[in-house]
């Protein structure tokens, strides 16, 4: 991996919620998470208000790319996040939300605690216990450290432990 392919997440998690919930009414919707298609990538633009290159990271050999829906409305991604399963973790490259899923007046909440979980939960699937790692920026640190329970280890690096994942995994993941 080169410096460039390391990115520092500035994703904030607003709050941890079972699902996510719109900012107006107050209602939870039941979310699915997929692989990102090809054809999804017409919609994921930086001319459409997304800050990221997801055409570049879908590319990527060896990361995983998956976007967060509301069941039975596919084709609004509400975020994405890029991954790749290493031996022992699941490293996260990137997580962004929707440009309307961001700032004061985002209309929906609870998206990066969902992906998050996610990597979490795809840890637990393949071996990795649950464990999580991240570049942070600086000024994020404490806020991971204190909503998700992730560790600090140094430098930019974030670990999200077993205990911390399935506390995400359970919350965000419901046996139905």
């Amino acid at each position: 991996m080169t410096k460039e392919d390391i990115y520092k997440l500035d994703f904030e998690i607003d709050t941890l919620t079972d699902s996510i919930r719109n900012t107006i009414s107050g209602d939870s919707f039941k979310t699915e998470i997929s692989l990102l298609t090809r054809s999804d990538l017409k919609t994921i633009t930086k001319t459409k208000g997304w800050l990221f290159n997801w055409r570049n990271e879908f590319n990527q050999p060896g990361r995983e790319v998956y976007k967060l829906t509301i069941t039975n409305n596919p084709d609004v991604v509400q975020g994405l996040i890029s991954f790749t399963v290493r031996t022992d973790h699941v490293y996260m490259f990137l997580l962004e939300s929707a440009p309307f899923n961001i700032g004061k007046n985002k209309l929906y909440e609870g998206v990066p605690g969902n992906l998050v979980a996610y990597a979490c939960k795809v840890s637990f699937q393949r071996g990795g216990e649950g464990f999580v790692s991240f570049e942070s920026k600086t000024k994020l640190i404490d806020h991971y450290v204190n909503i998700l329970g992730a560790y600090h280890f140094g430098g930019h690096l974030m670990v999200i432990d077993t205990i911390a994942a399935k506390r995400l995994v359970d919350k965000y993941f419901k046996p139905e």
